[in-house]
């Protein structure tokens, strides 16, 4: 059997077994370690344990606990719901405010957690109670949710983006602030949208009532002093950071210990917060190391096979495709497997195959990850098996249907379609801040 009809065996191998439900982490771990010690014998163990040395020995892999530590303290601790009360006061007199305001909050809560469930979740148990309350026609406003939530794998500290720099041996730093602009532009485009669609259509957004609308000058700042909270600890994490006065390590440790300090200043650090957040944490940072340990070590064997010179032959000489014509088919794919796999699994499973590759087609990796954010941000949110809509499914009160949900989510998924097709076509939205503070 040649090498390519191997690579493709353990590829449809890997993918059976994620279709039977199994950990993505196993799957993948598994048929890595299985084909090594079939290829090559007892020495493809050598495989595994070269990959968790590896693993070990990466330094910015600490940033992982501690940013992950910040957004379960603050989201535990209940200070973004300060941010909520803010906006509900500052947008209220707007149509449509509340939902927009409902953008800033995700935008924020994404610089706090870098997850987008952490975003989803906070969303839909503060935000759409709210909203709906209010009397927001409710496919605006799980729509509003959704696509709100997407911001939190773009906008740093992006999770998912370091993870991407693992296996793409690519800069954390750089992966961040290119995510930056990107993603304030994709807030800005949501919000207006939901300005302009709210304009025509009041009724999808009224204002608040008069009664509500009149809050006291003092009690408006004091709501704007507990809502920049938040906005002062992302600052004291990353200013730092963005002036080089401070690694990118010692910056996520800054904004954890500064998190935690906030809470306790606060009087919202109970016992059950912090055993909450220190539970989560090792939960989660163990979870996505085994999955980067199981990803090295399957991306080695199939780069040992050659699969990777295999798909560039196929794609370049024997079907004759331009380097663009193979981008947008690799951004095609990861909507495809968006129906059934989250953002971690399709990193991990094609990785290996596309990095290599999309290197090979001189294309900047950078760019390349902010595009991968964005694509399977996308792909989660397309139905009909887009993972964030079964878990606004789970969230949403019974009111709100499948259907509601599968519906409301269309105008948003074409305005981050035009987001990501202005970054294809202008990479500089992108690289330009990361080439701007590591220029300096």
């Amino acid at each position: 059997m040649s090498q390519e009809m191997i690579a493709i065996f353990m590829f449809a191998t890997m993918m059976l077994m994620l279709f039977t439900g199994q950990r993505v982490f196993g799957a993948i771990g598994a048929v890595g370690a299985i084909f090594a010690i079939a290829l090559w014998g007892t020495g493809g163990s050598d495989i595994s344990y070269s990959a968790a040395i590896k693993l070990m020995k990466w330094y910015p892999l600490l940033t992982l606990p501690m940013f992950i530590f910040m957004g379960y303290v603050l989201s535990e601790s209940r200070i973004a719901d300060d941010l909520y009360k803010m906006f509900h006061v500052w947008m209220g007199p707007v149509h449509g405010g509340l939902a927009i305001g409902t953008i800033g909050l995700m935008v924020l809560i994404s610089a706090m957690n870098g997850l987008s469930v952490a975003g989803m979740a906070i969303g839909a148990t503060i935000a759409l109670p709210e909203l709906l309350r209010r009397g927001y026609d409710k496919k605006m406003v799980t729509g509003v949710i959704q696509a709100g939530s997407s911001l939190g794998i773009l906008v740093p500290p992006s999770v998912v983006l370091v993870l991407y720099a693992m296996i793409a041996r690519q800069p954390v730093g750089q992966l961040w602030l290119a995510g930056v602009v990107p993603g304030l532009m994709m807030a800005a485009m949501f919000i207006l949208y939901i300005y302009v669609r709210c304009r025509l259509q009041p009724e999808l957004g009224p204002v608040l009532d008069k009664e509500e609308r009149e809050v006291s000058r003092s009690e408006k700042l004091r709501l704007l002093r507990a809502g920049i909270l938040p906005v002062a600890i992302f600052a004291t994490m990353m200013v730092p950071f963005v002036n080089g006065w401070t690694s990118l390590v010692e910056s996520s440790a800054i904004g954890a210990i500064t998190a935690f300090l906030a809470a306790v200043l606060k009087g919202r650090m109970t016992r059950s917060v912090f055993e909450v957040s220190v539970r989560q944490t090792l939960a989660i940072s163990c979870m996505f190391m085994w999955i980067i340990l199981a990803a090295l070590g399957f991306g080695a064997v199939f780069d040992g096979l050659g699969a990777v010179r295999a798909i560039e032959s196929l794609f370049t000489e024997q079907l004759g495709l331009n380097p663009w014509m193979i981008l947008i088919l690799m951004q095609l794919s990861f909507i495809i497997m968006g129906t059934f796999l989250d953002d971690t699994a399709m990193l991990v499973i094609v990785a290996p195959l596309y990095v290599p590759l999309v290197h090979s087609l001189g294309f900047d990796l950078v760019w390349y990850g902010v595009l991968y954010t964005i694509t399977t941000q996308i792909a989660y949110m397309t139905p009909p098996f887009g993972y964030n809509l079964f878990l606004m499914r789970a969230m949403a009160p019974p009111e709100i249907t499948l259907r509601d949900i599968y519906s409301s989510i269309l105008p948003f998924v074409m305005v981050m379609a035009l987001a990501l097709a202005l970054i294809m076509t202008f990479p500089q939205i992108a690289l330009w801040l990361p080439e701007y503070v590591y220029g300096k």
